[in-house]
């Protein structure tokens, strides 16, 4: 009884273990993804970028972009969703699910990477070394701000790291509770706000650079509704109140109503 004890503790520490390892991985391949999005949507360093030279026609490459973006757009949303959690974890162990939803997240982004399809043609084109510089300056903004904001509520909660460690120490997995630091004091959704600074400000906007901004935009403005009402069944009361006295993407847009 002692020796199969043993075994069974000993092969416990290997799956913890092995989970952590998975964690982590995990991680690695999203945050060279995440720098791999900095150079694709800012044109630089990368081998194909958002605004590489057309190889099809605008009409097949339009639709290839928005599939790509779609398919994004509904894994991204659809495995967040806490009913879909309910489900999956059925077949996947709870210490990973973040962390398999962050690595199906990043192949989704690689793979736009790697298929997307410049259109070409200009929108319009900034040649002012000041207008170039604040330009730059708003895009750098928006990827900094979207770092910070994960940071501010948790990173490694957010990408699976913290699951993971605490499963390899043999802790149970407690929520976070309900915070609202720094930009979350004036926005509802900072890190969107990043992304929306990210995607939209450069020096030349053209049409593929456009049909990306605006399919992420849409989709951030839908996702931005289903998240916030699995925020409310979250954390009740607490949430509900904070939706009505801050603002969801624009501070200072409607005054802060009083407590009751």
């Amino acid at each position: 009884m002692t020796v199969q004890t043993l075994s069974f503790t000993r092969k416990d520490k290997i799956a913890r273990l092995a989970a952590f390892l998975y964690g982590l991985v995990c991680y690695v391949i999203f945050f060279v993804t995440f720098l791999y999005a900095c150079g694709f949507v800012g044109n630089f360093v990368v081998p194909r970028s958002i605004d590489s030279a057309p190889v099809m026609s605008w009409s097949k490459a339009l639709l290839i972009d928005a599939a790509l973006l779609g398919i994004f757009g509904i894994q991204h949303s659809v495995m967040a969703r806490q009913g879909f959690k309910n489900w999956w974890t059925k077949f996947v162990p709870k210490p990973i699910e973040r962390s398999t939803y962050v690595l199906f997240s990043s192949l989704c982004l690689i793979a736009l990477f790697y298929l997307w399809q410049p259109i070409g043609g200009t929108i319009w084109n900034v040649t002012n070394s000041t207008g170039v510089a604040i330009l730059y300056a708003l895009f750098a903004s928006g990827w900094l701000l979207v770092l910070v904001s994960t940071f501010l509520i948790n990173h490694f909660d957010l990408f699976g790291l913290r699951q993971v460690w605490l499963n390899l120490q043999g802790k149970e997995y407690t929520q976070l509770k309900f915070a609202t630091p720094g930009p979350y004091r004036y926005v509802r959704h900072p890190l969107y706000v990043g992304w929306l600074f990210a995607f939209w400000s450069t020096p030349t906007m053209t049409i593929t650079h456009l049909v990306f901004a605006v399919i992420t935009t849409a989709y951030i403005l839908v996702a931005i509704q289903f998240e916030e009402r699995d925020l409310v069944d979250m954390h009740g009361k607490t949430y509900a109140d904070y939706r009505r006295q801050v603002p969801m993407l624009f501070p200072f847009t409607h005054h802060r109503q009083r407590e009751q």
